[in-house]
């Protein structure tokens, strides 16, 4: 997973969060930790798909 991590700072808050020790965490946190996760990605790749339509608008603008 650290390969994965070397685009981020070793401050980032990914990098942290992934680096944190989970072994402690009961049943409900960790599924709680999931669901955080899980939005995050949607929020993620919400905020992707804005990104490239966005560049495909601008760019097909600029073609003209």
């Amino acid at each position: 997973m650290d390969d994965d991590l070397s685009a981020f700072r070793p401050d980032a808050p990914l990098t942290l969060v992934a680096r944190e020790d989970i072994d402690r965490l009961s049943v409900d946190e960790l599924d709680a930790r999931v669901a955080a996760l899980e939005a995050e990605i949607a929020r993620t790749k919400a905020r992707r798909e804005f990104a490239v339509n966005h560049k495909s608008s601008a760019e097909a603008l600029f073609k003209r």
